[in-house]
């Protein structure tokens, strides 16, 4: 699989050692920033990783600031994703089976390294529950705001 991966200062030192656990399972690492620990602004990162997604130039996205929450707002701005921030196995699984989520979101602040490779384990491995919650995407992709 084709991994787009992305944070801002505050996940850097995670999303470095989460692309070598990633490319560890076999998978590509498409690698939309930053590259240091000077300080960002998270979206100029989490945006263009997420449209990555959205065109299919990757299959999943991994987005890492410092809570997941600022990542999480801004890959949901782009159409098609359905980004989750996960916490814990369980949060990646079910964001897997009922949200179909194709970004994962983690906070570096959060989550040890060890838990981090185990929810993006999860989170690759899980497959969507369709049915049902195909009805309930659909309504989420239909939306508009104002």
């Amino acid at each position: 699989m084709k991994i787009a991966i992305a944070s801002d200062h505050a996940g850097f030192e995670y999303k470095k050692e989460l692309i070598e656990y990633i490319k560890s399972k076999g998978h590509q690492i498409l690698d939309f920033g930053t590259y240091s620990n000077e300080p960002v602004d998270y979206p100029d990162f989490a945006f263009p990783a997420a449209e990555s997604v959205a065109a299919l130039v990757a299959d999943y996205g991994v987005i890492i600031c410092g809570t997941g929450i600022g990542m999480s707002i801004v890959a949901n701005k782009v159409s098609g994703i359905r980004a989750a921030l996960c916490v814990n196995e369980e949060y990646a699984k079910l964001a897997r089976h009922h949200n179909n989520a194709n970004v994962l979101c983690l906070g570096a602040r959060m989550t040890t390294i060890a838990l981090a490779e185990k929810i993006i384990d999860v989170f690759f491995e899980e497959d969507f529950d369709g049915d049902r919650h195909m009805i309930r995407i659909e309504k989420i992709h239909n939306l508009t705001g104002i």
